[in-house]
């Protein structure tokens, strides 16, 4: 995705598309899956650690992108949802206990959970934890 569908993204979730913003949200969609706050910071240099919050923390609120909580802490990876109103691509995500990867499973949806009245669920998250392929064949030999 270029810089100018970035921005478009950006418009159309209610987010003014300021120079960090476009970096960060280039730079989540560039490498993909999902990211710690620190692992974000050292892949965007020119931008300080409370910056990278905060426009976080805005995506959150725009639903630009899934706050995932983990053993690790909360990692953060770009949300496919077409609103900023509501999540619509809730998926399970998948965390290798050898690698300590999360990764996304897109395909694989959260099942619906009917919640009793008077409960207003914010979002959901899905985590299998186990062993990737990639390491059970690793670990295989």
């Amino acid at each position: 995705m270029n810089a100018p569908d970035i921005e478009k993204m950006l418009s159309e979730r209610g987010i003014r598309p300021t120079a960090n913003r476009l970096i960060i949200a280039q730079a989540m969609m560039r490498h993909g899956g999902s990211f710690s706050l620190s692992e974000l910071e050292e892949v965007v240099e020119t931008i300080d650690k409370s910056g990278i919050f905060r426009t976080l923390a805005l995506f959150k609120k725009h639903h630009l992108v899934h706050a995932i909580e983990s053993n690790e802490g909360v990692r953060y990876e770009l949300c496919l949802s077409h609103s900023d109103e509501h999540d619509d691509d809730l998926h399970v995500h998948f965390y290798c206990e050898q690698c300590n990867t999360t990764m996304c499973l897109p395909d694989l949806s959260i099942p619906s959970v009917d919640l009793p009245e008077g409960f207003d669920a914010h979002t959901v998250t899905y985590i299998v934890k186990g062993i990737c392929p990639t390491c059970a064949i690793t670990k295989s030999k």
